[in-house]
């Protein structure tokens, strides 16, 4: 039987060819550190490209920190 692939992203598609074989838990955990790095570090320039592109300052993230932004609770909504 073969898997369908039309709704599995070219990330997905690359990582199961690379990884079609057992890894131990060790390799496992190494492997989910290093992917998550990997996206912690392009959100992390995401973020800065950001902040420069606004000109942002310090004065600017605090205010940001104190706004409250959630929604209030509503009963029986």
């Amino acid at each position: 039987m073969q898997a369908r692939t039309d709704r599995l992203t070219n990330l997905q598609l690359e990582l199961l060819k690379i990884f079609s074989r057992t890894v131990s838990e060790e390799e496992l955990l190494e492997i989910k550190k290093a992917l998550s790095q990997f996206f912690a570090k392009k959100a992390i320039s995401a973020a800065d490209k950001a902040w420069d592109e606004k000109g942002w300052s310090k004065k600017e993230a605090e205010k940001i920190l104190k706004k409250h932004l959630r929604t209030p609770y509503r009963k029986n909504a």
